[in-house]
């Protein structure tokens, strides 16, 4: 009896754990879906606020907010359905995944580990319609260090590759662990992997998490954020340029 209970119990954690990664596949897809929306709405309230339509505007926030708040959830509900199905494991009696997503979702909630994200996204809307006819001021309340602090900062984990070296935003073809978060070359982490014999720490210094190959891939939510990253450097870019004013100098004083 004990040698056809062990595989059975193994068949069946390994369809929790399918349909669980094909659903948190999905929820991304919605996650995704939610992004292009609000970059639609910060685009929308930057061209209300150039009409001076201050009460839409404020309309809008509120609405964006609200979408916020979808966000957060579904974000929660990702990394819930994900825990139940890596850590599930069959016994005698019926399983309640109802309670175990509920468990999940709140502690989902209590690590709030979008929560810095969402505040993020808010920011940027609110920093847009600013800078519509404040660009280089700092908004109410803040200092100028704070600009620098918040334009530099990055949707994504890490800015690069820790194997290859090179730029997320600059990467082929990008991946991301579903364990923690971090972003690389999928060529170069997949030979890393194999030459680990299957699986290894993450190569990320200091994340003690371990890379498995089939919980490394580009999710729906990716290119996404690597296009907001770069559109987010390009904005900060400043070009250096000094402004020659010798020769003009000069000629005012022949002409005096």
């Amino acid at each position: 009896m004990a040698s056809t209970s062990a595989p059975r119990s193994d068949a069946g954690a390994s369809r929790i754990k399918s349909a669980a990664s094909n659903l948190c596949y999905d929820n991304q897809s919605l996650l995704a879906d939610i992004r292009k929306a609000l970059t639609t709405m910060k685009e929308i309230g930057v061209s209300l606020e150039r009409q001076h339509k201050t009460q839409m505007v404020n309309e809008l926030e509120a609405e964006l907010m609200e979408l916020l708040k979808t966000y957060e959830e579904c974000a929660n509900l990702s990394s819930a359905i994900d825990t139940v199905g890596n850590s599930y494991r069959p016994t005698e009696q019926l399983t309640d995944f109802k309670s175990l997503l509920d468990k999940e979702m709140a502690n989902a909630k209590r690590r709030s580990s979008s929560v810095p994200q969402v505040n993020q996204l808010l920011r940027q809307f609110r920093e847009a319609i600013w800078n519509v006819h404040n660009s280089g001021q700092p908004m109410p309340g803040e200092e100028q260090e704070d600009i620098v602090m918040t334009s530099t900062q990055n949707i994504l984990l890490n800015i690069t590759c820790p194997l290859s070296g090179k730029p997320v935003i600059e990467l082929s073809d990008p991946v991301r662990s579903m364990d923690c978060k971090h972003i690389y070359e999928k060529k170069a982490i997949m030979e890393y992997i194999r030459s680990k014999h299957g699986q290894s720490k993450c190569p990320m210094a200091a994340c003690p998490k371990i890379v498995i190959a089939e919980r490394v891939f580009c999710d729906p939510l990716l290119r996404i954020e690597i296009d907001e990253s770069r559109a987010m450097n390009k904005q900060t870019e400043r070009p250096n340029i000094i402004e020659d004013f010798t020769q003009e100098s000069e000629e005012e004083e022949d002409s005096d």
